[in-house]
């Protein structure tokens, strides 16, 4: 039978929305998720949004077939795509993940779409990336690619690693190596933040399962909580962190509370297909 979707993105990280009944009670399986994100012989996209309509619940499968905890672009699209549902120009609500819930509120969803996000508090536990390491890392030394670099760890539900030495295109071989590095047992988001000038960052992010990315949620709100806790920049003020396709707003609130993330989700096409 025909699938529906509904192609979203954020900050040109795109994805397709699978409501949860429309697959019958048979789960999508990552074969047919990785068909479906394939750009040339597929619909395309960064990844697939397997969306519960009647008690929210956001699950992530990447265009590689992996599964992560949490997408903050993508629950920024799902929140849009609940709205739009409901037909509600205004939404307040809380979608479950793997990460756990998150409350959202978006702001407009006939227009200039944006979407406010309370995300989950962030951890620098080991335990919670996971990192081999017995002590959180903050600005920490790691010898990778002929070089020594200083690397922040931080759980948003999903791990990241930031570094905020100035690389330039070297990023492009030292993300993959950091990837890969035998701390990050389960594998690591690489952040590349520069240009840092009072409250704003650029950032580039190298994404599991997704690769160099448009945008990353997750990872704008990590390399938040790094400048904060590397007294870079200031907590509960702000951050503007721009990203290849836009800029996301990050708040980080006190020690243990959450962190609000709030940009952009669009809604691009829908339709049908028997992949």
């Amino acid at each position: 039978m025909p699938l529906p979707f509904y192609k979203y993105e954020g900050l040109g990280n795109d994805f397709l929305i699978i409501e949860r009944e429309a697959l019958g009670g048979v789960p999508l399986c990552r074969e047919r998720a990785m068909a479906l994100c394939d750009r040339h012989r597929g619909v395309g996209g960064d990844g697939v949004l397997i969306l519960d309509l009647e008690s929210p619940r956001m699950d992530v499968i990447n265009s590689d077939g992996s599964v992560p905890e949490m997408c903050g672009n993508g629950i920024r699209c799902a929140a849009l795509h609940l709205a739009r549902r409901a037909g509600e120009s205004a939404l307040e609500l809380s979608i479950d993940t793997l990460a756990g819930p998150h409350a959202c509120l978006v702001v407009n969803s006939a227009g200039a779409e944006s979407v406010a996000v309370q995300m989950a508090p962030p951890s620098l536990m080991p335990r919670d990336l996971p990192l081999s390491s017995d002590t959180p890392w903050l600005d920490h030394p790691l010898e990778v690619g002929g070089q020594t670099l200083r690397l922040s760890g931080v759980s948003m539900g999903n791990p990241h690693a930031v570094t905020f030495d100035e690389v330039g295109d070297a990023r492009l071989q030292l993300g993959p190596l950091i990837q890969s590095d035998p701390h990050f047992p389960e594998g690591i988001n690489v952040g590349f933040a520069s240009e840092l000038e009072g409250s704003s960052m650029r950032l580039d992010v190298l994404e599991r399962g997704a690769g160099w990315t448009q945008a990353c949620g997750t990872g704008a709100c990590a390399a938040a909580v790094a400048a904060v806790e590397t007294g870079r920049m200031l907590r509960e003020q702000p951050i503007s962190v721009r990203l290849p396709g836009g800029t996301l707003m990050i708040t980080v609130g006190a020690p243990g509370q959450t962190v609000l993330m709030q940009g952009p989700a669009r809604f691009v096409f829908q339709g049908e297909t028997d992949l």
